[in-house]
C-alpha cells in the first residue's frame, strides 16, 4: 500500500532522514516510533507529498508519488500532529469542501458525515465557525475529513495527542476497522503503550535513521534496543 524506498531529506547540511525504507501493507496498522526530532514528521510529510526530497522513491498504491501525485493523493489521508483548518468556514462547510474535492456523492457524503459526527459528538457543532472550536475538536473535524472519502492509505502524525479518552478510543475501533476492510494505516507515536496495543508491526527511527522495524513481539525482543525505549518512555 505504501512503499518508502531509501528516502534521504536533507535540510542545508542536516540529514533529517537518512536511506530510509519501510513497507506498509494492506490490513496493517503500522506504528512509527522516535523521539521527538527523530525524522518521524520529515518522513511522514514527504510520504503524502508535502515535502520534496532529497533521494528516494515513494508508491502509494503502486503509483509513484513523484510521478503520479494526484492519483495517489485520491487514495490516502493525512491527519497532520496540528490542525491547520480554514478558521473562517464552518465545520459544516470544511467537510462539504473536502468531500467536493473527492467528489463524493451528496447522499453518500451525508450518511458519512451524519455518522461520524455522532460518534465524535460533533453533530451540534458543525455549524459553528472553525475558529471557534478548541484544539480537541479541530482534531475531530480532521478524523471526520480524513475518513470521509474512504480511503485506502490514512497517514496521521501523533493522532492521539490532544484527543480525550472517548475520542482516543473510538478513533483506535476506526483504525482497526478500516484495516480489517483491507485499507492500512501509518501512524507516528512516541507513546509505547499506543504501539504496543494497538499496532500490527512498528518501525523505530533515531536521528534519521531506521534501526528496527517488525511485530511488537520481534522490536520488544530485541535487547540492543533496551536503551532506545529507556529514552522514549522517560518523554
Amino acid at each position: 500500500m505504501l512503499c518508502i524506498e531509501h528516502l534521504t531529506k536533507r535540510y542545508g547540511e542536516k540529514t533529517a532522514v537518512d536511506d530510509l525504507s519501510l513497507h506498509i501493507l494492506p490490513g496493517e496498522i503500522f506504528g512509527f516510533i522516535g523521539h521527538n526530532g527523530a525524522g518521524k514528521s520529515t518522513t511522514i510529510k514527504s510520504a503524502v507529498g508535502i515535502l520534496q526530497f532529497d533521494a528516494g522513491r515513494i508508491t502509494i498504491n503502486g503509483r509513484s508519488l513523484l510521478d503520479e501525485p494526484v492519483a495517489c493523493k485520491r487514495d490516502l489521508a493525512f491527519i497532520p500532529d496540528n490542525p491547520d483548518l480554514y478558521d473562517f468556514m464552518s465545520g459544516i462547510q470544511y467537510l462539504n469542501f473536502v468531500a467536493d474535492i473527492f467528489a463524493i456523492p451528496a447522499a453518500v457524503r451525508l450518511e458519512r458525515i451524519r455518522r461520524y459526527a455522532a460518534l465524535f459528538e460533533l453533530t451540534d457543532d458543525l455549524v459553528q465557525p472553525i475558529s471557534a472550536y478548541s484544539h480537541g475538536m479541530k482534531q475531530k473535524l480532521e478524523i471526520l475529513a480524513a475518513w470521509l472519502h474512504d480511503p485506502k492509505l490514512i497517514v496521521m502524525d501523533e493522532p492521539f495527542v490532544g484527543l480525550d479518552p472517548k475520542a482516543s478510543h473510538l478513533l483506535k475501533e476506526m483504525m482497526r476497522e478500516h484495516c480489517d476492510k483491507g485499507g492500512a494505516i501509518f501512524f507516528s507515536t512516541h507513546v509505547l503503550e499506543v504501539a504496543e496495543k494497538l499496532c500490527d508491526k512498528i518501525a523505530i527511527i533515531k536521528r534519521g535513521r531506521l534501526i528496527r522495524t517488525g511485530t511488537m513481539e520481534e522490536v520488544k525482543g530485541d535487547d540492543s534496543l533496551e536503551e532506545v525505549f529507556l529514552e522514549l518512555e522517560a518523554e
